[in-house]
């Protein structure tokens, strides 16, 4: 049997992305080297007390679950999700750097025309600028700039939806994660349940992760009827290989597999945009678990220790990932959120607030670790993990 890890590179995806760190690293790293994201001058203005930043990223395979809903049900708005799902992962990207003002998006979707018809299309539009209306309601400031529609039927057979996003702000605003030190609480934000801002419950699966969540858990009738969902490339053992139809109730969950799937990645701008209101000045950086999931901290502050040892409950769509492919502990915990998806690294005595201010929103928050000193000789970060009797640890990768 395949290891968890072969799983993964078995479909192209890599959990770690040490190639693309291997060159990134090397390149500039802008104004604040140890950002959340990559921070430049200010090209736009000029200012020297500001800066610009950019921001790419995408909803990933979660377009092909929308398609697969679509295709299985006629019915379009499953797209909506999609929207939302490009533009949180770089919204919340964003909001790691103390960006929440004066956001500029522009999206690009590339289709397969004879797969995404207009009415899909229509959807993808209009879930974008609804999206960010909804964020405006809540004092967040991002607005729409337009983007691309390209029908690329020989690039891929169904869509993909990507955003990107700029903004020019105070360096003076900056969250810089470079301050993360030893001697700090790790508040950890929910994924899963229902924001007071949401109109549905979420399954907390986010953006990370679904090449493999989709092939683990689907079974291979969509293998079968839809072919221009997966690449033909990959052995047939990793393709569909899961005991679930869309349909099919999520084990210990109110909702089916297809909707736990389909939940839109939270955004956490509404609470960011308080808590950097109220206690901005007892935040010392902050980390949105996406690629690398529980492991994406080991990349921020110098010298320290990530120990996290008291997780919020794991919400029933991991557990169900894990069980339907044998994936190990280890692997789970650095794909997926596992349940928080938004960590605060704070003043110990300000965590107490900043829970506070989650829940006001229906967000369950808690400490769910701290950061001490490296044990490591040359002194690098890394991540120590402990959950339900196990201890998991994780270092670099060059």
């Amino acid at each position: 049997m395949s290891t968890s890890s072969d799983r993964y590179a078995q479909r192209g995806v890599s959990s770690s992305k040490s190639e693309v760190h291997a060159v990134v690293d090397n390149l500039d790293r802008g104004v604040f080297p140890g950002a959340f994201c990559k921070i430049g001058a200010d090209i736009l203005t000029g200012s020297p007390d500001k800066c610009n930043i950019i921001h790419s990223d995408g909803s990933g395979t979660k377009s092909t679950l929308a398609y697969l809903h679509y295709k299985e049900t006629g019915d379009p708005k499953g797209f909506r999700k999609t929207a939302q799902d490009s533009l949180v992962m770089n919204i919340d990207d964003l909001l790691c750097v103390g960006a929440i003002d004066g956001i500029l998006i522009s999206s690009t979707v590339n289709r397969n025309a004879r797969a995404i018809p207009g009415e899909a299309l229509g959807q993808l539009i209009s879930g974008t600028e609804d999206f960010l209306a909804t964020l405006r309601e809540y004092g967040v400031g991002v607005h729409s700039g337009g983007g691309e529609t390209a029908d690329v039927g020989d690039l891929t057979g169904t869509v993909t939806v990507d955003s990107c996003a700029v903004v020019v702000m105070d360096r003076a605003d900056v969250i810089d994660n470079a301050k993360i030190k030893p001697g700090l609480a790790i508040v950890g934000l929910a994924s899963s349940g229902q924001a007071n801002y949401e109109t549905f419950e979420n399954s907390g699966i986010g953006s990370n992760g679904l090449t493999s969540a989709r092939h683990d858990l689907l079974s291979p009738y969509y293998l079968e009827k839809y072919p221009e969902t997966v690449d033909l490339t990959t052995d047939k053992q990793y393709l569909y290989c899961g005991p679930y139809k869309m349909d099919d109730p999520l084990p210990e969950a109110d909702m089916t597999v297809g909707d736990a799937l389909l939940s839109p990645t939270r955004t956490y701008a509404p609470v960011i945009k308080k808590l950097l209101t109220e206690n901005r000045d007892s935040i010392y950086g902050m980390v949105h678990c996406s690629g690398g999931g529980q492991t994406k901290c080991i990349r921020f502050g110098t010298g320290v220790h990530h120990i996290k040892d008291n997780f919020l409950p794991i919400p029933p769509i991991f557990k169900a990932i894990q069980k339907a492919s044998g994936t190990s502990d280890e692997e789970m915990f650095r794909v997926y959120n596992m349940g928080h998806r938004m960590e605060i690294f704070c003043e110990p005595d300000a965590a107490e607030a900043i829970i506070a201010q989650s829940e006001s929103f229906g967000i369950p928050a808690q400490i769910i670790g701290r950061t001490e000193a490296t044990e490591r000789a040359d002194g690098e970060n890394h991540v120590t993990i402990k959950h339900a009797g196990k201890t998991l640890t994780y270092e670099l990768e060059h």
